[in-house]
C-alpha cells in the first residue's frame, strides 16, 4: 500500500507541485517570512532536545501530505491547513521549551530527595543492624567467656584429682616397699609381721619367730598345691594322677604338724594363742589348732552321696575325735586349775625373809613343771588332727579325698577373708 500510494504521490505531484508553489508564494508575502526560514527551524538548537517529538509530528505530516495530495482539486483550504499545522507544531514545540525545563528540575530534585531517603534509610538499616550485631557479638562473648572460664575450672579440678590419685598411688607404692622389706628383714632377722595385720610383734625366742616365717612360706605353699588339686579335679585327671597331687597335700599337712612341735618347745604359749593365725582362725582354736570333730561334721554334707560303710566309718571317727578332744579338754582344764591353785597357795611375808623367798621359788618351780605339760596336750592335739586326716583318706575314695581337701582349704580361707573385712569395717 506504502508502495501505491509512493506511485500515486509521483504522478500527481508533477501537476500539483506547480500549483502548490504559487500558493506558497502567496502565502509567504501574507505571513512575513520564507517557508525555507519555517523550515529551518528545526536546525535552532533550542528545537534540539525536541528531536524525537519532532520526528514523531514529521511522520504525522508525511501522512498529512500525502492526505492533501489525494486532494487536488481544493487548492485553497490546503495553505490553510498547512499554516494551521504548522502554527500548531510551532506552538506545541514552545510549550514543550516552555515546559521541558522546570519539569527536569523537579524530577532532578525529587531524585534527588528520593535518593537522600533511600541513603538515609540505608544508613539507619546498616546503624540497627550494626548494633544489633555487636550486641549479639557482646552477648556471644560473653557466652564464650563463661564457657571457657567453667572449662577451665573443670580442668583445674580434673588436675586435682589426678594429682590426688597420683599422690596416693605413690604413697600405696611406698607402703608397698616398706612392707616388702620389712617381711625381707623379718625373714633374715626373725622377725617375722603377723599376716593378720592387727598388731606386730617380735619375739626373743628363735624358734618361735622361726616358725612364724615358716608358717608364711608354708601357707604360701599350701595355696599352690591346693590350686594343683582343684585344676585336677577339674579337668578330670585319672585316679593315679589325682591320688599323688592328694598324697602331697596331706604330706604337706604333716609338714606344719613338726613344725608346730618345734615352735612349741621354744614358745608354747605362742603356739596355743594362735597369734600365728587371722582373729577369725584364732577365735575357731582349739588347743592350737581346728577340731577335728567338727571339721568331720562339715565335711559329711559336703561329700554325699556316701556309702552305708563309709557313713559307718566317718561316724566312728567322728565319736573317737571327740571322746580324744573331751579327754584332752578334761586335762586342759585340769592343769589350769593346779596351775591356778600352785600360784595362790603361796602368801606374802616380809621381804628379805630367807624361807618366803625359798617358798616363792618353790612355787615357781611348781608351776613351771606344770606348764611343762601343756607341750604334751598340743602334741596330742595334733597327733589326733593328723590320725584324723589319715583315717579320712582311707574311707573316702580318691575324688571323694580330694573333694574333701578342698573342702577344708575352702573353710579356713573363708574365715581368713572374714578377718580381712572385720580389719577392714569403718570404725565410728
Amino acid at each position: 500500500m506504502y508502495l501505491e500510494l509512493n506511485s500515486f504521490c509521483g504522478t500527481e505531484g508533477s501537476s500539483i507541485r506547480s500549483s502548490q508553489i504559487s500558493d506558497f508564494g502567496t502565502l509567504e508575502q501574507t505571513l512575513g517570512f520564507r517557508i525555507e526560514d519555517a523550515i529551518d527551524i528545526g536546525r535552532s538548537p533550542m528545537f534540539s532536545q525536541n528531536k524525537l517529538n519532532r520526528q514523531a509530528v514529521g511522520s504525522s505530516d508525511a501522512q498529512f501530505g500525502a492526505l492533501n495530495k489525494l486532494m487536488p482539486l481544493q487548492k485553497e483550504p490546503q495553505p490553510n491547513l498547512l499554516s494551521v499545522s504548522r502554527s500548531n507544531h510551532e506552538n506545541w514545540g514552545e510549550s514543550n521549551m516552555a515546559d521541558g525545563s522546570p519539569r527536569t528540575d523537579t524530577s532532578t530534585d525529587d531524585t534527588e530527595d528520593k535518593n537522600q531517603k533511600i541513603e538515609r534509610n540505608q544508613m539507619t538499616a546498616l546503624l540497627a543492624s550494626d548494633s544489633s550485631d555487636r550486641s549479639k557479638e557482646k552477648s556471644g562473648d560473653q557466652k564464650t567467656l563463661r564457657r571457657l572460664a567453667q572449662n577451665r575450672e573443670a580442668a583445674r579440678k580434673s588436675r586435682l584429682r589426678k594429682k590426688a590419685y597420683v599422690q596416693q598411688l605413690e604413697s600405696s607404692r611406698l607402703k608397698l616397699t616398706q612392707l616388702e622389706q620389712e617381711l625381707q628383714r623379718a625373714r633374715q632377722q626373725g622377725i617375722f609381721i603377723s599376716s593378720s595385720g592387727d598388731q606386730s610383734h617380735s619375739m626373743s625366742g628363735n624358734g618361735a619367730l622361726a616358725f612364724d616365717v615358716e608358717y608364711a612360706r608354708w601357707l604360701e605353699e599350701h595355696n599352690r598345691q591346693i590350686n594343683e588339686l582343684r585344676a585336677a579335679v577339674n579337668s578330670h585327671a585319672g585316679d593315679t594322677e589325682l591320688r599323688t597331687v592328694i598324697d602331697n597335700v596331706i604330706a604337706h599337712y604333716n609338714d606344719i604338724f613338726r613344725l608346730k612341735g618345734t615352735a612349741a618347745k621354744a614358745d608354747v604359749f605362742h603356739i596355743l594363742s594362735g597369734m600365728w593365725k587371722t582373729p577369725a582362725e584364732r577365735c575357731f582354736m582349739w588347743i592350737g589348732g581346728f577340731r577335728s570333730s567338727e571339721l568331720l561334721k562339715l565335711l559329711v554334707s559336703q561329700l554325699e552321696p556316701l556309702t552305708e560303710q563309709q557313713l559307718v566309718g566317718i561316724y566312728n571317727l567322728q565319736q573317737s575325735s571327740q571322746q580324744a578332744e573331751d579327754a584332752l579338754s578334761q586335762g586342759m582344764e585340769a592343769l589350769q586349775q593346779s596351775l591356778s591353785e600352785t600360784l595362790a597357795s603361796g602368801s606374802p611375808a616380809p621381804s628379805g625373809s630367807s624361807g618366803n623367798v625359798a617358798n616363792y621359788m618353790g612355787q615357781m618351780a611348781m608351776a613351771m613343771g606344770k606348764l611343762g605339760t601343756l607341750d604334751g596336750f598340743l602334741r596330742q592335739a595334733d597327733n589326733l588332727r593328723q590320725q584324723t586326716l589319715q583315717q579320712m583318706h582311707r574311707i573316702l575314695t580318691t575324688r571323694q579325698s580330694a573333694r574333701a581337701l578342698l573342702a577344708i582349704n575352702d573353710y579356713f580361707s573363708r574365715l581368713r577373708a572374714l578377718s580381712s573385712l572385720w580389719l577392714a569395717r569403718p570404725r565410728e
